[in-house]
C-alpha cells in the first residue's frame, strides 16, 4: 500500500525514492511485525484469558506440562495480524507471490481457527476432524498448484524445482506437479503443528526458516544474483523477502509473550497457518527439495512420529519415550528451555548448510 501512495511522489521528495528498493520496505516490514505483535498482544492475550480460552493437556503427555492447563491458545491470531498487515503495507500487493502466500496463509489459520474454536469453546475434545485439516491443505496445495503451473506468468518454470548442490541442474515435475505441491503443504502444515509442544519451539524454529528464505527471495528475485549462484530467476519473487521478514518479526514478537513460561500459545490457528507458508514459500521460490534441510527440525519432529507409531504397531514397545521427538528429549531429563534452545541451534546450522548449498554445487 504505501508503494502505491508514497512512491509515485518521488520526484516532489526525493527520499520517498526508497520506496522502490526491497531491502528498504523488508526492513520496515520486519520492525512493523515486531510492533504489531508487541502492543496487540496483551490486547488478544487479555480478551483469550476474559472468554476463557486456555489450553487443555493431554493427560498423557509429560507430567511436567501439566501446570500449564488454562494458558491462552489462540496466539496465532497476534502472529497472523503481525504477518499480514506489514505485508499489505509494504509489499506489492498485486504481485502474485504475495497474493498467493497470503491466500496459504490466511486460508489454513482460519481452518486452524475453526479448530481450536471447537477444541477451546465448543469443547469438542478432537476439534475438527481431521480429514477437514487435510481437506484445507488440499485446497490451498490445490490452488497454488494450479495458479502456477497455468499460469503464463511461469511459463518454461511451472513445475521446476531446483536440485541442491547440483549446479544448472532442476528436476521437472511435469504432470505430477499438483500432486506434488499438494503434498508439501500438507507435510508442511502437519510438521509445524507437530512440533508445536515446547514453549517458543515451533515459533523460534519459524522465524529461522524465514529468515533463511528471505534471503532466497531476494537472490532469486534479481536477475544478477540468481545469474551468479546459477539459480532459477523469477521475476518478482523478490517481493516474498518483505513477506518472510515480516514473519520474522512477527515470530519475534511473539515469542516474546511465548518463550518460557508462555503466556499464550499460537494454538493449531498459528501452526497451521505458518506451516502452510513455510510450504508455500518453499514452492513458490522453487526449493521444495530444500525443505528437507532448512526445515530439517520438522522433518525429524514428524519422522520421529512415524518411527514411533510404526514400531509400536509392529513390536509392541516405544522407540521413544515418547513422541514428537522434542518430549523425548524432556522425559530424558532435559529441562524445557534447553531441549528448545538446542533445537534452535540446530535450525541456525541447517540454515547455514542451506545457504552453503548455492555455493557448493
Amino acid at each position: 500500500m504505501f508503494y502505491y501512495i508514497l512512491y509515485p511522489l518521488r520526484d516532489y521528495i526525493s527520499g520517498l525514492n526508497l520506496f522502490r528498493y526491497i531491502t528498504f520496505r523488508a526492513t520496515w516490514a520486519a520492525i512493523t511485525a515486531l510492533l504489531i505483535s508487541l502492543f496487540v498482544g496483551p490486547y488478544i492475550i487479555r480478551k483469550l484469558r476474559q472468554y476463557q480460552i486456555g489450553e487443555e493437556i493431554r493427560s498423557d503427555g509429560p507430567e511436567s506440562h501439566q501446570k500449564k492447563a488454562g494458558t491462552p491458545t489462540m496466539g496465532g491470531l497476534i502472529v497472523l495480524a503481525s504477518v499480514i498487515i506489514p505485508t499489505l503495507l509494504w509489499a506489492k500487493v498485486e504481485n502474485t507471490y504475495i497474493i498467493l502466500i497470503t491466500f496459504a496463509t490466511l486460508f489454513m489459520g482460519i481452518v486452524g481457527f475453526l479448530d481450536d474454536y471447537l477444541k477451546c469453546i465448543k469443547k469438542a475434545p478432537k476439534g475438527l476432524i481431521g480429514r477437514y485439516k487435510l481437506l484445507g491443505q488440499f485446497i490451498v496445495g490445490t490452488v497454488i498448484g494450479s495458479v502456477i503451473y497455468f499460469s503464463p506468468e511461469f511459463d518454461g518454470i511451472s513445475t521446476l524445482s531446483t536440485i541442491p548442490f547440483l549446479k544448472n541442474y532442476e528436476i521437472d515435475f511435469g504432470i505430477f506437479y499438483i500432486p506434488v505441491v499438494i503434498a508439501v503443504i500438507m507435510a508442511t502444515s502437519n510438521a509445524v503443528n507437530l512440533s508445536d509442544g515446547l514453549d517458543g519451539l515451533a515459533i523460534g524454529l519459524i522465524g529461522i526458516a524465514a529468515m533463511t528464505f528471505a534471503g532466497i527471495a531476494y537472490f532469486s528475485g534479481r536477475v544478477d544474483f540468481s545469474g551468479y549462484l546459477n539459480i532459477i530467476y523469477l521475476e518478482g519473487a523478490g517481493e516474498l523477502t518483505i513477506y518472510c521478514t515480516a514473519l520474522v518479526g512477527a515470530s519475534l514478537g511473539f515469542l516474546w509473550y511465548n518463550s518460557y513460561p508462555a503466556k499464550v500459545f499460537m494454538g493449531d490457528t498459528g501452526s497451521l497457518a505458518l506451516g502452510s507458508a513455510l510450504g508455500a514459500l518453499a514452492i513458490l521460490l522453487k526449493k521444495e527439495l530444500l525443505l528437507f534441510i532448512v526445515g530439517g527440525v520438522f522433518v525429524a519432529e514428524t519422522l520421529s512420529v512415524i518411527i514411533q507409531v510404526t514400531y509400536f504397531k509392529y513390536t509392541g514397545k516405544r522407540f521413544f519415550k515418547m513422541a514428537p521427538i522434542h518430549h523425548h528429549f524432556e522425559l530424558s531429563g532435559w529441562d524445557e528451555p534447553r531441549v528448545v534452545v538446542r533445537f534452535w541451534i540446530i535450525a541456525i546450522l541447517l540454515t547455514l548448510v542451506t545457504l552453503s548449498t548455492f555455493k557448493i554445487r
